[in-house]
């Protein structure tokens, strides 16, 4: 390897290595500013600024919502409820969804580029079972990108971080990003929009609605759809003799 090809490959690793630096620090320097209390606390401002100025201020909730999910810093929840509580429901989930489908990309984008391209290469060159496992989540890309979504348990810097190491398209990513988050992201708009009489109350918002049966249970009808392509197919290979 050449000194100018190890140059080139760190260069295409900063964009992933500051996203992850900057994640690390932020972890523990914002935790306790990204905060319900801290919505709570601001609350009456928020609304003054966003009635003196509207558009600004769903620019700047847009894109202060692209950097926490870019840079995976803590306050995704609080950020999507902020976005209820300033803009109701609608255009409060357009505004959430929009703002974490860019931010995903971003990370999406920053690993494949440092990363996952030359895996996915390396995948595709191999032979045996890496050769084989590449080739299943090939098949079924459209099936496991929506499964990864609408699957509460898993983290969702996972699922931003896997499509780029085995090869997905981009326009393949942010199309399943946006309707896979986009039943989560309602529900969750929604809690943000009732804030206002939670703040009256003293009371916390209930974090945990979308574990009940009346919500979880359709966000898992949607994933056993999605999973039912891979299922069929499954069913159809015929068996090796």
């Amino acid at each position: 390897m050449t000194e100018e090809t190890r140059k080139s490959g760190w260069t295409r690793r900063l964009p992933l290595i500051a996203i992850l630096a900057v994640a690390g620090i932020g972890a523990f320097t914002l935790r306790d500013y990204l905060s319900f209390q801290t919505l709570a606390d601001n609350r009456e401002a928020l609304l003054a600024f966003r009635d003196a100025n509207y558009m600004a201020t769903a620019g700047l909730f847009m894109l202060a919502y692209v950097l926490i999910v870019v840079f995976s810093l803590p306050g995704a929840t609080i950020a999507t409820l902020t976005g209820g509580f300033l803009f109701g429901v609608f255009p409060g989930a357009l505004y959430n969804v929009v703002a974490a489908t860019i931010g995903a990309t971003g990370i999406f984008l920053a690993a494949r580029w440092g990363l996952g391209q030359r895996l996915a290469e390396r995948m595709e060159a191999s032979e045996g079972t890496i050769k084989w496992i590449k080739d299943g989540i090939d098949e079924n890309q459209w099936s496991m990108l929506f499964l990864m979504r609408l699957v509460p348990a898993v983290p969702f810097f996972v699922a931003n971080l896997l499509p780029a190491l085995v090869g997905v398209t981009t326009a393949r990513y942010v199309i399943s990003t946006f309707l896979g988050i986009l039943p989560g992201g309602v529900v969750y708009t929604s809690v943000g929009a009732g804030l206002g009489e939670v703040f009256e109350r003293g009371e916390t918002p209930n974090l945990g609605i979308i574990f009940e049966p009346q919500v979880l249970l359709p966000i898992l009808g949607l994933a056993a759809l999605a999973a039912l392509p891979i299922v069929l197919k499954q069913f159809k290979r015929k068996p090796e003799v």
